[in-house]
């Protein structure tokens, strides 16, 4: 497939967008795992839904916990979406083509999804320490307006932010074969396409992620060493495993989180190939939006109460 236009005398070359190699070389197996992604697709987005319906449904769940439940619900549901879409089209078509317009599109979403989650990630945390380190001053500390704030700042830099590098990146001369193996826009692969000096950027991007990435999870690990200290400090066995219970969740998000995107960015390209990379970043970027409204119903007490109280007002409904 020509995409390209080459200049004698010159390395680079103008393209009208990029080929996403990603799946092709499971040739007739892409079908297959078109139907898989397409189910998991669907139960994302009716999980995480279903997660926002409930809470704006049950008035006993209008705290500041569950608000920042319905953010990252949301959130998940934009990440998913800036992804899966696409990748399904292309498991089906020959010509897994995207334009540059749509490359820098799907990149911007993407990183602003990311960054957004780890600024959410911290304000739950920071939400569970008060709750648990000063319960007498909770409602006074996380009050509404605190919490939208709060919230509307993790999506307010995060959309500022971003904007920078993306178009920097696609400010920039792209040569070579135009084919990323990747499913998706991500920096990285798109990166390895730029025919020009890219280490500014690169500074650039590690100033962002210490600020918006590193900054966060440092504060994530403060606030559970505070808490994890004021839990054990707690009289009775019932008390701590009640308080513990209460962070279980977003601790189990935040592990899964981290850990999938300190697989994804942070390990030596030389220890891995393009299908392991690829994987990874199927982990990231789909299977824990599907698993996270998982996680909160299923270990989480009043979510799932407002889930059987919602079931039997429906039978109950249908039944009359």
């Amino acid at each position: 497939m020509n995409n390209s236009e080459s200049h004698p005398g010159e390395n680079q070359t103008i393209s009208p967008g990029f080929i996403l190699v990603g799946f092709s070389y499971l040739n007739e197996l892409q079908i297959l795992l078109f139907l898989l992604l397409l189910l998991i697709y669907l139960l994302t987005l009716m999980g995480n839904l279903l997660v926002i319906l409930l809470i704006k449904l049950n008035p006993s769940l209008h705290t500041p916990m569950y608000f920042f439940l319905v953010n990252l619900s949301f959130l998940e549901m934009c990440f998913t979406s800036s992804v899966v879409p696409q990748l399904l089209v292309h498991l089906l078509v020959e010509e897994k083509t995207i334009s540059l317009v749509g490359c820098a599109a799907q990149m911007y979403v993407y990183s602003i999804m990311g960054l957004t989650e780890c600024c959410l990630l911290a304000a739950m945390a920071y939400d569970r320490y008060v709750a648990i380190c000063h319960p007498l001053h909770y409602t006074t500390i996380m009050s509404g307006r605190v919490c939208a704030e709060l919230a509307g700042a993790s999506w307010l830099i995060s959309i500022t932010v971003e904007i920078v590098p993306t178009v920097w990146i696609f400010s920039l001369p792209f040569c070579g074969s135009y084919c990323i193996h990747h499913f998706f826009c991500d920096i990285p692969p798109v990166l390895k396409m730029v025919c020009a000096d890219t280490s500014n950027i690169r500074i650039v991007g590690f100033i962002v992620t210490g600020l918006f990435v590193i900054n966060p999870f440092l504060l994530i690990l403060l606030s559970y060493v505070r808490i994890i200290s004021t839990i054990l400090k707690l009289p009775s066995a019932e008390g701590r495993r009640k308080a513990f219970s209460t962070c279980s969740s977003h601790l189990t998000v935040v592990t899964f989180f981290y850990g999938t995107a300190l697989i994804t960015y942070l390990v030596p390209k030389s220890d891995s190939t393009k299908e392991s990379d690829q994987m990874i970043s199927l982990m990231n970027t789909i299977v824990a939006p599907l698993l996270n409204p998982l996680i909160y119903t299923l270990r989480n007490k009043e979510v799932k109460g407002a889930m059987r109280k919602a079931v039997v007002k429906s039978i109950f409904a249908h039944s009359r």
